[in-house]
């Protein structure tokens, strides 16, 4: 600007024609201040003096004295300049205001929206902007716009790898070596919505990572095991399938003792609902990891582990052994908290059975548990027709209910260090025939009768 603004046409105009004037000559904090501290600090950055102040007006000489033709005239200024005076305090309020609403939601987004963008990556894309103050104020909202842009072309990029679950609800797709590029991180939003398990293959477009967030993002998910995700998700409920007796005996093909004679003595498959039953210290939990190690050699099998009430040394037992529990509850934990840790588990595995998949789970156990929570747990066991399998063998002191076999171990056996500790009379397979026919089902008969008798 060529001259230094008149103080009078300054402090006439407008509080938001101070405002641009303030803006465009970089007056900081122009918008915290008074109008008259306004046109000083525009005068001064103007290069000239700031106004001198209005004189003060004694009390006598308005009371005693008769108004002149100017103070008249000042009058009638501060009359017409009142309205004006309120509007410009209204609008220097509703500024600061939002002034500071936009710093309060700038420091509280900048911590949050990283987790926000991974349960929904695809809101900027949807044209979310910024508030209008500090639209006004910033321009941080031109690299908002630019978003939208960098996101679709990132619709561009597709990935493909298996599931993997976390702690908090969210999952993986980790890929393959040969694969450019960080696993992808999958909201748990979108594991809800589309019933992802562990071992699902996954495809969908991804996003690159946004400020705080350290892995690519998911999109949406478009397939599941070769499958569109809306028509896997939506398939029939796993309770309305049909079920049969289980049919396909495990060869269990195992050297310990126990687990050679409940293979051959009390067989179970894929389907079955078995408990391993026995007072304290008949070795529950010893048999119940046999029986996992002899599972695992075989091929085409999910095998999952949850431990509730477990001792902390069984904890270790079981990572010995290779196997990494997808649920716990202490010890100590209620039993609400251990039927709640089970539930979760037996839903997992009930979904890999839905999609076709043999899953086992094995549960060490449902002691701690009401009897119903424990039939409710055992009873979403099953073969489906012309599907998959979800087998679950759990420990238990006494048999629940509703049992295709009951694997009974002799406690005085086991104390002995006799093995197989299998208490036969206690033990047994609802329709063993349908496991291992008519003569193998002869030949159990004719070898319990003999340890009985």
């Amino acid at each position: 600007m060529s001259s230094v603004l008149d103080p009078a046409e300054l402090a006439a105009s407008p509080l938001a024609d101070l405002h641009l004037l303030a803006n465009e000559l970089g007056v900081d904090g122009f918008r915290r201040l008074r109008k008259a501290q306004l046109v000083d600090a525009i005068l001064v950055a103007q290069g000239g003096e700031p106004a001198p102040p209005a004189p003060e007006i004694d009390a006598t000489d308005v009371s005693g004295a008769p108004e002149s033709d100017d103070s008249a005239a000042v009058s009638e200024t501060d009359d017409a300049e009142r309205p004006a005076r309120r509007r410009s305090r209204g609008g220097r309020s509703r500024s600061r205001r939002a002034t500071e609403e936009t710093e309060v939601a700038t420091a509280a987004g900048d911590e949050a929206e990283a987790v926000e963008e991974q349960d929904r990556p695809r809101r900027r894309s949807r044209g979310t902007r910024a508030p209008r103050a500090a639209r006004s104020e910033t321009t941080e909202d031109t690299p908002a716009r630019a978003e939208p842009a960098t996101d679709s072309a990132a619709d561009d990029k597709q990935v493909e790898g298996v599931v993997e679950l976390v702690g908090n609800g969210s999952a993986f797709i980790r890929l393959p070596p040969e694969a450019d590029g960080d696993d992808v991180y999958v909201s748990a939003a979108q594991v809800k919505r589309t019933e992802l398990v562990p071992g699902d293959r996954v495809a969908g477009p991804v996003r690159p990572p946004r400020r705080s967030e350290r892995h690519p993002s998911l999109i949406r998910v478009e397939s599941i095991n070769g499958r569109p995700a809306d028509e896997v998700s939506e398939g029939t409920r796993f309770e309305d399938l049909p079920a049969t007796y289980p049919t396909e005996r495990f060869e269990l093909n195992s050297e310990d003792p126990t687990v050679k004679a409940i293979e051959w003595l009390t067989p179970f498959g894929k389907g079955s609902r078995v408990t391993v039953v026995g007072p304290p210290l008949s070795g529950k939990t010893e048999a119940l990891v046999g029986l996992a190690d002899a599972l695992r050699a075989i091929e085409g099998l999910e095998i999952s582990l949850v431990l509730a009430g477990s001792r902390p040394e069984e904890l270790a037992l079981w990572a010995e052994h290779g196997l990494t529990p997808v649920g716990t509850a202490s010890l100590g934990a209620s039993a609400e908290v251990q039927a709640q840790v089970i539930e979760q588990a037996v839903d997992q595995a009930k979904r890999q059975a839905a999609r076709g998949a043999h899953a086992v789970l094995i549960v060490d156990s449902v002691e701690q548990l009401q009897l119903h929570a424990a039939r409710r747990a055992l009873g979403a066991a099953r073969a489906i027709v012309d599907g998959g399998s979800l087998t679950i063998v759990a420990s238990a002191p006494i048999p629940v209910g509703g049992e295709t076999t009951i694997i009974a171990l002799d406690q005085a056996l086991t104390a002995l260090r006799r093995f197989p500790a299998v208490d036969l009379a206690a033990s047994g397979t609802l329709r063993a025939d349908l496991l291992v026919g008519e003569a193998g089902a002869e030949a159990i008969a004719k070898a319990r009768a003999e340890v009985l008798l």
